[in-house]
């Protein structure tokens, strides 16, 4: 990570808070002018074009996992040098605070913490409505069939659906942002959302990704690897305690990285989190009753204003004497 300048370093910071200042306060962009929907698009495009039908997938196939490799490094090619090119020409024309507002703006589609927090939410309070109710709540957050659901397993899908998403949607594009800038936040973004659409192992939609998908999953795997450590260190800040065996837990998982933020909020709120069939998170813990997703919120809430703080800190350390 290079020294940065004082004035640089102040800009940075100052960007890095106002665009909490800009999600808490405004959301979401639209979707025409989201930039994540427009990663969407390209990828879906892309990924309906090229993934084959189930019915005529290969056991094995190296050239569709080269072209699903190819197809990834043009898109985040392109993804990071509109970015880049941004970034420039706002340092280039912009004075500090101008530019720290224009930065704000330009980071703040790239992650999104008040949507989590308010659709996972959303699900308790549907979850309060009727099962179906929180059902049809909970699948505009997660990919999984949610028809068979009982109460505690949508309540332990939401729970888990905010501690993965918390490293995805806040903390990795973040980390990104202060290690390498707009630039580092948009790819991470990218990456993060072709694995979301073509990192699947088998059939989803008709279509096998298990080779084309390859390299995304793989892509998003590294770029995550450490932002997904550093949650869980923010999450026990955040509840002031350890969470004891986390590292255990986690490998429970078949993720490398999402059983991390996962196992810290299992063991954090003393509760269970399990995926049927696949794997089960503090097993021994109670089971997870309507405050603690309340909880598990607020816990977010404080991990993503700990985060702030730290990159703060962080900016300010490698900073040079102008």
């Amino acid at each position: 990570m290079p020294a940065f300048p004082l004035e640089h370093a102040l800009v940075v910071a100052a960007a890095l808070w106002l665009t909490l200042a800009i999600d808490c306060w405004l959301g979401e962009p639209a979707a025409r002018w989201h930039p994540v929907v427009w990663m969407g698009q390209y990828l879906g495009w892309i990924g309906s074009r090229i993934a084959p039908p189930a019915a005529k997938a290969k056991p094995r196939d190296l050239s569709l996992f080269l072209i699903g490799a190819l197809t990834w490094c043009v898109g985040a090619m392109c993804v990071g040098m509109v970015a880049a090119g941004v970034q420039a020409a706002m340092v280039q024309w912009l004075p500090a605070w101008a530019l720290a507002m224009a930065m704000a703006f330009a980071l703040k589609p790239l992650f999104a913490w008040r949507m989590l927090h308010d659709e996972v939410l959303a699900v308790e309070a549907a979850l309060g409505v009727s099962l179906d109710a929180g059902r049809a709540q909970l699948a505009r957050l997660v990919s999984r069939d949610v028809c068979a659901l009982s109460e505690r397993e949508v309540r332990e899908s939401a729970i888990e659906s905010l501690a993965e998403n918390l490293n995805d949607s806040l903390v990795a594009p973040l980390f990104w942002f202060v290690l390498l800038g707009l630039p580092g936040a948009a790819v991470y973004r990218f990456a993060n959302t072709a694995d979301a659409m073509w990192g699947y192992r088998g059939e989803r939609n008709g279509r096998d990704w298990t080779w084309f998908g390859k390299w995304a999953a793989r892509a998003d795997d590294v770029l995550s690897w450490l932002p997904a450590r550093l949650t869980v260190g923010l999450l026990a800040l955040a509840a002031w305690q350890w969470p004891a065996g986390v590292a255990r837990e986690a490998r429970r998982t078949p993720s490398p990285n999402s059983g991390w933020p996962m196992a810290a909020m299992a063991l954090l709120l003393g509760v269970r989190l399990a995926k049927p069939g696949v794997y089960a998170l503090n097993a021994e813990g109670r089971q997870a009753e309507a405050a603690d997703t309340h909880r598990a919120a607020q816990l977010g809430g404080r991990a993503a204003l700990t985060l702030a703080v730290c990159a703060s800190l962080a900016i300010f350390a490698i900073t040079r004497p102008a």
